[in-house]
């Protein structure tokens, strides 16, 4: 078997995985459209449940998710990338940092459902916050944060240690280093973290379960400590839960729940590329 064989073959079998992937999120995304765009309205996307969710729009629910997200972002960020700054830039390379960038590794994987009971006994029951947009929002910051804290860890050990060496040859502080020759070089690789967590926060539903999530709630929350209504536990509910419920309703709640997530990574991803633009290397 020749060289060209052997490269067709294997270009065969690449092609074959990737269609296994792309082909079913394909299918279930065209039946999704082809069944949940006839129920895309003013009237749906700008109204308030009525009857019990068998009529009316799901406008709180979508301003509700909004709320979740932004708050859950606007908590795990900072805090993220002040920790991977920390980590990178300050902490030495022995056994305890080797250990909690492992423990940080493993907290990605674990179950959605976990951060839900710990959000209930923290900031529920312990902190007294209640069940509230506050809960959910920093119960879903601490879920995606091991997702921006590894993300933006690896953007900044990919700046060149040269940049560094540069700064303090010209007499900047450490601070000054990191502000001035790092971080703008590393915003790329932390937007992609803050990407992953941004789709994930949005799409989950056991934590918001324990944490915020109201059944029904035609009205808009006041505050940070009312409860709200969410877009992914409403699909779960209008699936599981409210009987005889019109079958395009259910599939324009995911459409629209699809179409935000798209939005929200779309618009962080234009944000990354103008940043990336920047870059000089």
């Amino acid at each position: 078997m020749n060289a060209r064989t052997e490269q067709r073959i294997a270009f065969a079998f690449l092609l074959a995985a990737t269609l296994l992937v792309v082909l079913p999120v394909v299918v279930i995304l065209v039946i999704i459209f082809m069944k949940g765009a006839s129920a895309l309205n003013l009237d749906f996307l700008l109204g308030f449940p009525e009857n019990g969710m068998n009529a009316g729009g799901i406008f709180p629910a979508i301003l509700g998710t909004l709320w979740l997200v932004f708050g859950a972002v606007a908590f795990a960020v900072p805090l993220g990338v002040l920790s991977a700054i920390y980590l990178v830039e300050y902490s030495r390379d022995n056994a305890i940092s080797r250990l909690i960038k492992l423990a940080i590794v493993n907290l990605a994987g674990v179950p959605s459902v976990v951060y839900g009971l710990f959000g209930l006994g923290i900031f529920v029951i312990f902190l007294g916050f209640g069940v509230s947009i506050l809960s959910g929002s920093l119960t879903l910051g601490i879920m995606i944060l091991p997702v921006i804290i590894t993300a933006s860890r690896e953007a900044l050990e990919s700046v060149p240690r040269s940049f560094r060496l540069v700064s303090f040859s010209l007499g900047a502080s450490r601070w000054q280093t990191i502000r001035h020759a790092v971080l703008p070089h590393a915003l790329p690789g932390i937007m992609t973290g803050t990407i992953l967590g941004l789709g994930r926060a949005a799409g989950e539903t056991a934590p918001i379960l324990f944490t915020v999530a109201a059944f029904y709630l035609p009205a808009l929350p006041v505050s940070v400590f009312d409860q709200t209504m969410a877009l992914p536990y409403h699909l779960y509910v209008i699936s599981t839960q409210v009987p005889g419920i019109r079958e395009e309703f259910r599939f324009g709640t995911a459409l629209v729940l699809l179409l935000l997530v798209l939005l929200l990574n779309l618009a962080a991803i234009i944000l990354r590329y103008r940043f990336r633009k920047k870059k000089k290397w």
